[in-house]
C-alpha cells in the first residue's frame, strides 16, 4: 500500500486489493479479481464516503499527496469537489473511489492479465453496472468498512451510486446522483453503439486481440469513439461559445484522420481541432476494449429491471438522496432527474432535486465545481435540510440562483 502524507493526522491510500473469486452477472467467474482503489483521510468507524467515477475515470479522484498519478491520469477528475476543506471534507470524511471492472486503470479488465499470463482481451468476461456495485462491496469488506456516511457518483457512476440503493439499501445513510438517470434514452444508445463500431471496424483492433509489442493500437476507432463521445458531454451554447465556426487552418492536421483532396479549399475548424486532439490524448491514456465494456455496461443499466417501476426498486432505501441536475445537459436531462425524484417521493423517501441553471452541458458537473460543491456538501453535511439544498417538489421546479457562492478554481477533468 503506498501512503502519502496529505496533512497532520490525514494520508492518502492507493492500493490495489485482490478480492477473490468473483461471480459476474453474466455466470462468467474469474479466479481472483483485481480491485484498485483510492481513499483519502482517515476512518473513524462512520464517516465513510464511496465516490463512483464516470465511464472513463480513474480511482484518482483527489489530488492530494506528492504529484500521484494514476496510468497517464495524472490530474484528478474532481479534485475541486474532494479534497481538506472542500464539498467532501478528507479532513471529515474518509472517501473511498475504487476503479470498475472492465476498466483500465488497475482494476481487473481486458487489459489486465488473465490466467494464462497474457492480457485477457475479449475474453473478459461481460461487464454490468451491477458487478461494479459488488466489487465495491467486496473492497469495503476486505477495508473493514460496513454501513455507509454517503455514495456519490457522477454521470454513469450516479447509476452506479443508484444501485448501491437497489443491492445494498441498508448499507447507504446518504445518496448523492450527479447528472444521471435510471436508464439512457435511445439517442444515447445509438451514439453509444456508434462509437463502438469505431473500435471495432479499426483493422488494429483486430477481434480485442492487439495486446503486445508487436501490435499496433486501434487509437484511430477510439478516437473517434471518445470525439462522439465529447459531442454528447456538451452543449450547442456551450459549443457556440467555445469555437463558433471559426477556422483552425486548412486541410486538416496529422496523419490520423486524412483529409480528402478538396479539405485544402476549406477551413479546418476549431471544432475539428479540439476534437482531433482530445482523440489523440484519449488514445494515449485508455483501452479501446475497456471502453468496448464499460458503455455496455452503461447501455445495460435500468433501474427497474426485474422490478415492476423505479420507484419499486428504491423502496427498500430508507436513507436521503440528492439528485442534481443541469439544463444545458440533453445527455442526462432534468427531465430524467426528475423522474427519478419522483419515483423516490414515491417510498416517502427524504429526496431533494437540485436543478443547475448552466449552458456547459453533460461536462457541468466537472468544470463548474462552484455550482456543484455547495449543495453536495451541504447534503452530505446535513441531508436533505441542507442550506444550499433545493428541491424542485417546493421551489416549482426554477433552478436556484448561483450568483451568491463564491466560485472555487476549475480545472480540466476526465469523464
Amino acid at each position: 500500500m503506498s501512503r502519502g502524507r496529505v496533512a497532520p493526522g490525514r494520508q492518502v491510500e492507493s492500493d490495489v486489493v485482490d478480492v477473490g473469486e468473483f461471480r459476474f452477472e453474466s455466470g462468467e467467474t474469474i479466479p481472483n479479481l483485481q480491485v484498485a482503489y483510492e481513499a483519502y483521510g482517515e476512518f473513524t468507524g462512520d464517516n465513510a464516503v464511496v465516490v463512483c467515477h464516470a465511464l472513463t475515470g480513474s480511482q484518482h479522484v483527489a489530488s492530494l499527496g506528492s504529484g500521484s498519478s494514476v496510468s497517464g491520469q495524472a490530474r484528478a477528475w474532481w479534485s475541486d469537489i474532494v479534497g481538506p476543506g472542500k464539498a467532501i471534507d478528507t479532513n471529515e470524511y474518509y472517501v473511498i473511489c475504487a476503479n470498475v471492472p472492465g476498466s483500465c486503470y488497475g482494476t481487473s479488465g481486458p487489459a489486465s492479465e488473465g490466467p494464462d499470463g497474457d492480457p485477457w482481451g475479449t475474453d473478459f468476461p461481460p461487464v454490468t453496472v451491477s458487478d461494479w456495485t459488488r466489487a465495491q462491496r467486496l473492497l469495503l469488506d476486505h477495508l473493514g468498512i460496513g454501513r455507509l456516511h454517503a455514495v456519490i457518483g457522477g454521470s454513469v457512476g450516479g447509476m452506479n451510486a443508484l444501485d448501491w440503493a437497489v443491492q445494498f439499501p441498508d448499507d447507504v445513510d446518504r445518496l448523492v446522483v450527479v447528472a444521471a438517470a435510471a436508464r439512457l434514452d435511445p439517442q444515447c444508445l445509438g451514439l453509444d453503439a456508434v462509437a463502438r463500431r469505431a473500435i471495432t471496424t479499426d483493422p488494429n483492433w483486430n477481434g480485442g486481440d492487439y495486446y503486445g509489442e508487436d501490435c499496433p493500437d486501434p487509437v484511430e476507432g477510439l478516437g473517434l469513439a471518445r470525439q462522439i463521445g465529447h459531442l454528447m458531454y456538451l452543449s450547442k451554447d456551450s459549443m457556440d461559445r467555445k469555437f463558433g465556426r471559426r477556422s483552425a487552418g486548412r486541410g486538416g492536421r496529422g496523419d490520423t484522420y486524412p483529409a480528402d483532396p478538396a479539405a485544402a479549399f476549406f477551413p479546418y475548424r476549431e471544432v475539428e481541432s479540439y476534437l482531433d486532439y482530445q482523440a489523440e490524448k484519449f488514445a494515449e491514456r485508455f483501452d479501446a476494449n475497456s471502453y468496448l465494456y464499460l458503455t455496455r455496461a452503461m447501455d445495460d443499466f435500468d433501474l427497474s429491471e426485474g422490478y415492476e417501476s423505479d420507484a419499486a426498486a428504491l423502496a427498500a432505501f430508507e436513507g436521503e438522496a440528492l439528485l442534481v441536475s443541469f439544463t444545458g445537459d440533453w445527455h442526462f436531462t432534468t427531465e430524467q432527474s426528475e423522474s427519478l425524484a419522483e419515483a423516490f417521493r414515491t417510498g416517502d423517501a427524504p429526496v431533494a432535486h437540485h436543478v443547475v441553471e448552466s449552458d456547459h452541458g453533460h461536462d457541468a458537473f466537472l468544470v463548474e465545481p462552484e455550482k456543484v460543491g455547495p449543495p453536495l456538501g451541504d447534503f452530505v453535511a446535513d441531508g436533505v435540510a441542507g442550506r444550499a439544498v433545493t428541491d424542485t417538489a417546493t421551489d416549482g421546479g426554477e433552478p436556484e440562483s448561483d450568483k451568491d457562492f463564491a466560485p472555487v478554481h476549475s480545472s480540466l477533468f476526465s469523464r
